[in-house]
């Protein structure tokens, strides 16, 4: 029989929480930016599939939030990555970003997460500013272990999304990576690529203690050190006019 607190028993499975926190507010459905949403998640699953499978010691476990006015689990569930399967968004209402933060805040207390989980993954989408009190709901998050120890990324859609609110939600990741900027719907599938394999590969075996800087990897001080963003050299399939 297999000692689970050994190497190959326990460890071989912890859990790795990704959660997506999207913006649904009436500004989405402009432009196609909902779908190109929809879409850029909808084509990453694959590839996240497979960087997933690369690590035998980690299980990842994908859910989502959505928030426009008020916000509610859009896929409740922690549900294994091979069998996770997107649901459109729809748009409309405003952007209560602050509920969604305390409607996280609930999930990520011991329990129901894991004392032994990797640190989870956390990617807020956004393409305007909080209709509500989002401070308060930070402020619930950060208050927790599970939300200081996260990987927080943002990605701000168009040019109207609120910047200095995205960085506050990324903590210290703001200083090294910023919130990514999607400007078109190729930008923001590279965005969402990227976030859903090498943010995951990281996050799926992170050091015990300390890192040394080196190669394409950033030095985030107690944290999980992820790779550098791509560039936005590739736009991919749309029209000089495909600019949000």
């Amino acid at each position: 029989m297999v000692d689970q607190k050994r190497p190959g028993g326990e460890l071989a499975s912890r859990p790795l929480h990704f959660i997506w926190l999207c913006d649904c507010s009436g500004s989405m459905g402009v432009d196609g930016k909902i779908q190109s949403l929809n879409n850029a998640i909808r084509e990453a699953i694959p590839e996240m599939r497979e960087t997933a499978s690369e690590n035998p010691n980690a299980r990842v476990l994908m859910r989502a939030i959505k928030f426009s006015s008020g916000a509610q689990w859009h896929i409740s569930q922690p549900t294994p990555v091979e069998e996770f399967k997107w649901e459109d968004l729809s748009a409309g209402g405003v952007t209560d970003m602050g509920k969604a933060f305390k409607l996280l805040a609930e999930q990520l207390k011991i329990p129901p997460m894991e004392e032994r989980a990797l640190p989870p993954v956390l990617v807020l989408v956004s393409d305007g500013q909080p209709s509500d009190d989002y401070g308060s709901g930070l402020l619930r998050l950060e208050e927790l272990p599970w939300g200081q120890k996260a990987v927080r990324l943002a990605i701000a859609i168009g040019e109207d999304a609120d910047h200095e609110v995205l960085e506050k939600f990324m903590g210290r990741y703001a200083a090294e990576v910023g919130p990514l900027q999607a400007n078109n719907p190729g930008e923001l599938k590279n965005f969402v690529r990227w976030v859903s394999t090498e943010v995951v590969k990281s996050a799926s075996s992170p050091p015990s203690e300390g890192f040394e800087e080196a190669g394409d990897k950033v030095r985030l001080t107690g944290n999980v050190p992820i790779p550098l963003p791509p560039g936005t050299e590739e736009e991919g399939p749309g029209s000089p006019d495909d600019v949000w």
